[in-house]
């Protein structure tokens, strides 16, 4: 498993297990490379590749089999955890996951949230 962490942005990216969680959902031949983003790119990342124009929290690219990309746009998260009811550095976690069940193949269903709920569960998110 191989995990690639760019911070583009001033902020600080919480302390959290990202690999061992990518290693958890996605298993150990997967290739993830996890990137913070602006709001300003997180807009045209949604807006190029989903058709919409807004900054959003979280985009997930799979690129091939076992190869994938993860956006995440910290100020967009941190204004929305508190919606959620969560800390900043658990909706981090919350989003971080729900991004690899995407690469995963999963689409928005029970199936996909009782999954995550595992995984959270087991990581303490």
């Amino acid at each position: 498993m191989s995990l690639s962490i760019t911070n583009t942005i001033k902020g600080k990216l919480p302390r959290l297990p990202f690999a061992k969680m990518t290693e958890a959902i996605l298993g150990a031949d997967y290739e993830c490379s996890f990137v913070i983003v602006s709001s300003r790119k997180s807009r045209e990342l949604n807006r190029v590749h989903r058709g919409k124009d807004n900054a959003t929290n979280i985009l997930s690219f799979p690129l091939e089999k076992n190869v994938g990309e993860i956006f995440l746009d910290l100020k967009k998260a941190r204004a929305e955890a508190p919606l959620f009811g969560r800390s900043y550095t658990n909706f981090i976690g919350f989003l971080f996951i729900h991004g690899l069940f995407h690469l995963k193949g999963l689409d928005h269903s029970p199936k996909m949230e009782a999954q995550e709920k595992k995984i959270r569960t087991l990581f303490k998110i």
